[in-house]
Parts: structure tokens; sequence; C-alpha cells
């Protein structure tokens, strides 16, 4: 057993208490269930922004604890300021630290989509990111069947969701296309050893329909490594362990943008 099948065993888990506590309809109630999201894809091609999804990542499996003595604020708001075009922010909670929260925190905080960054198995949990304000969804090919994906995506796009895919090799992405998606993001890391090669990004990228935003995501962690990847067609960049990582992840975002200019 690898650690996602570990961490989708223990997220059915976490979403069997949740509906216990609290119901659709009081997550329907939230006061952000019904602002109209944000568009991912104006954002991330917005010339005058940088394509980066900046990640708020306290911990992570791999690496133990990474960051967790800044505020989700604060680092939020730097990133915003220093042209990323989304946040990216954890809400799962054992492994990763991250909270519910934290995207509310964020959402409050920015004028930029915000994607809930989580393991999503189960439609409570859309219904459940749009009460907190999330802008757009992740959904893991690697822990869904397709018949889950197109379930999950569909009920996303009918709530104002943004959608985007995770895929890490050909066959995930080839059974995994639908129409409800907005963007495939190639996740570098080989999540049986943890590794990490941007190569995937580029291998996969001739094989991601135009119409999907392309993302990539991991093992960024140079301004030149973006400048080759828009080469290969990408739009979007997820980067979260390469400014949590340092004391101050505002200043880390501000001089990584200042070496894409």
């Amino acid at each position: 057993m690898n650690i996602l099948d570990k961490i989708v065993i223990n997220k059915k888990k976490e979403v069997h208490s949740a509906k216990s506590r609290t119901s659709y309809t009081k997550l329907e109630e939230s006061d952000f269930f019904n602002r109209e999201c944000y568009s991912f894809k104006d954002f991330l091609l917005d010339p005058a922004r940088t394509g980066i999804i900046a990640e708020f990542k306290r911990k992570s499996p791999s690496k133990g604890i990474i960051n967790d003595k800044v505020s989700v604020k604060t680092v939020t708001n730097a990133y915003a300021d220093a042209g990323a075009s989304a946040l990216s922010v954890l809400t799962d909670k054992d492994f990763f630290m991250g909270k519910k929260a934290d995207l509310i925190a964020a959402r409050l905080a920015n004028t930029i989509p915000v994607l809930r960054k989580d393991f999503m198995i189960d439609e409570y949990q859309i219904i459940e990111a749009k009460s907190l304000g999330a802008d757009i969804i992740l959904l893991i090919a690697a822990i869904l069947t397709p018949a889950e994906i197109q379930t999950l995506a569909s009920l996303a796009k009918s709530l104002g969701l943004n959608v985007l895919l995770e895929v890490h090799n050909l066959e995930e992405l080839q059974r995994s296309i639908n129409p409800n998606l907005d963007a495939i993001g190639v996740n570098n890391r080989n999540l049986a050893d943890f590794t990490v090669s941007v190569e995937t990004s580029y291998q996969l990228a001739p094989h991601i329909p135009t119409e999907f935003l392309k993302i990539s995501e991991s093992a960024i962690s140079h301004p030149e490594t973006i400048k080759q990847l828009k080469t290969a067609g990408f739009q979007g960049f997820l980067i979260g362990e390469n400014f949590m990582k340092q004391e101050d992840p505002g200043k880390a975002i501000r001089d990584f943008v200042n070496e894409l200019k």
C-alpha cells in the first residue's frame, strides 16, 4: 500500500465524519455558496500575471514539516501581489496539516482564483469546496475511475466551479478526459517513490487536447523551467514547496518572478 492508498482510506473516513456533522443543506447556506467563481482561464492567461499557481502547504508526506510558522493571509497576499494567477490551498489535515479554515482565509484575503487542494472522492467534498469559497477543484485520476471523474466534474461545473484534472501518465490522461474539465495538470511527482522529473510534463504535453489549459505541477524550482515549459505549450505552473520551504515565502516568489521577466 503506497501513501496515496493510505490517504484515500483515511479520506473516506474523514468524509463520512464530515457528513454526520454538517448537512448538505448547511453547506449550501454558506455565504460563499452563491458567489460567482473567478474564471481560472481568465486569470491564467492574463498577460499581466505569471501563470503561477502558488501553493500554501505546511507539510507533505514525503518532506514532513515544510513551513508551519507563517499565516495563510500573509503568504497568499504576497503570492497574489507578486503576480500569481491562482492560489492552491491544502485542506487535508492528517497528511498535510491543512485546514478548511485556511481556504476560507485565503478566499477572504484575495481576489484571484483559489484551488481547493485535496483528495476529492465524494460529491459531498465538491459541495463543501463551493461552501468554503473555492473557485477550482482538483480531481486526481490515480484515485478515481473515469465514471467518478465524470460525475464529480459534472457536479462541479453545475456549481460554477473550475475543474483541474491531475494525471501522472498517458494511460491516466487518455482514460480520464471529458468535456467537463477546464485544465489538465501533469504531476511530475512519481507517487510510488516521490521522485520528481519535469520530463513527465514534456512527454505528456503533445497528448493533451488543445481545448484544455495545460498545467505543470511539482519539480519547478527555477524560472528557466517555466520558460521551457511555456515553449512546450504549458500555461500554468503549480509551485508550492519551492516557496514554502523559505522562511519568507512572499520574498521567495517575488525573487522568482523577477527572474522570469
